[in-house]
């Protein structure tokens, strides 16, 4: 990989994550039931990236979906299903539980990648595990005395979702999976409805809300980070998510005050320190010009 792709895939990753990182306080500033959120969440995030594709693709819109393949389907359900756990994780327990064990995602994604592309993990990388590992145990542990414990469970599985996507676009880079993800936003709406949404059923101020959660934030953020693992390994586009991890809550602190428990704290220090620990260990070991195993 040249210099010049990498430093574009810094800027387009970074740039979606710091789009992305009050995804968080948006959600907790809606008021309508959970369903009809992520029906026009997912709606409005789908159509927006509807009209991006049509004018880039024009007369080749259609074949855009096509050119997806079977990885793009698999891509598409992974983020449903993930939206389906983010959303309900955010409703169910702190923003900063939820942003802290999703920090884990380049975790997950190192460890699929072992799995399914063969990639090697490095030592340094399977030590970030293990401890990363016993912060979100931590988190667990404060949640099972203020009943956050489903929320937590429901982050875990976004997580393990979030980092199972990093890998397949990585095996799918030749193409544009923007359609994935489109597909991904559109497949939550019925599931929305048969679980109960109310979309029209929404106060004047959620509509605000949601227009610039589904319109802007979302569609924006998610197309560009669609593309950064065409440009990036898929653990490395993780680590750069650490940013929402910081900045998510606090947005959320400074806007409705909801203050992080001690637990999450300490497990928060643990595993973005760890996280940071280990990219900055991998960047030593390039420019020393050693050749370490994938992490």
């Amino acid at each position: 990989m040249d210099r010049s792709t990498h430093i574009r895939g810094l800027l387009i990753t970074g740039a979606a994550v710091l789009i992305l990182s009050p995804d968080a306080l948006l959600v907790r500033l809606v008021h309508c039931d959970i369903w009809t959120l992520l029906f026009w969440r997912c709606l409005l995030t789908g159509s927006m990236q509807t009209l991006f594709l049509a004018g880039c693709y024009r007369g080749q819109f259609v074949q855009s979906f096509r050119n997806i393949g079977r990885t793009g389907l698999l891509s598409a359900l992974v983020v449903t299903i993930g939206a389906l756990f983010f959303v309900n994780s955010l409703k169910q327990t702190a923003a900063a539980n939820t942003l802290i064990i999703l920090a884990a995602t380049p975790l997950f994604s190192s460890l699929l990648s072992w799995v399914f592309l063969r990639e090697k993990i490095a030592r340094r990388t399977w030590a970030a595990i293990i401890i990363c590992f016993g912060g979100i145990l931590l988190i667990f542990s404060g949640s099972l005395r203020s009943g956050f414990l489903l929320g937590d469970l429901l982050a875990l599985g976004a997580t393990l979702m979030w980092g199972s996507n990093l890998v397949i676009l990585r095996r799918g880079k030749a193409v544009n999976m923007v359609p994935a993800n489109l597909l991904g936003n559109l497949l939550v709406v019925p599931v929305a409805l048969l679980a109960g949404a109310q979309p029209l059923v929404i106060t004047t101020h959620d509509v605000i809300v949601l227009m610039l959660l589904g319109g802007v934030v979302l569609p924006v953020s998610f197309t560009l980070i669609t593309f950064g693992p065409r440009y990036l390994p898929a653990p490395e586009v993780s680590l750069i998510l650490l940013i929402e991890t910081i900045l998510g809550p606090i947005w959320v602190w400074m806007v409705i005050g909801e203050a992080p428990l001690a637990t999450t704290l300490i497990a928060g220090l643990l595993i973005v320190g760890t996280l940071v620990t280990h990219t900055l260990l991998a960047l030593k070991a390039q420019k020393t010009g050693i050749s370490p195993a994938p992490s």
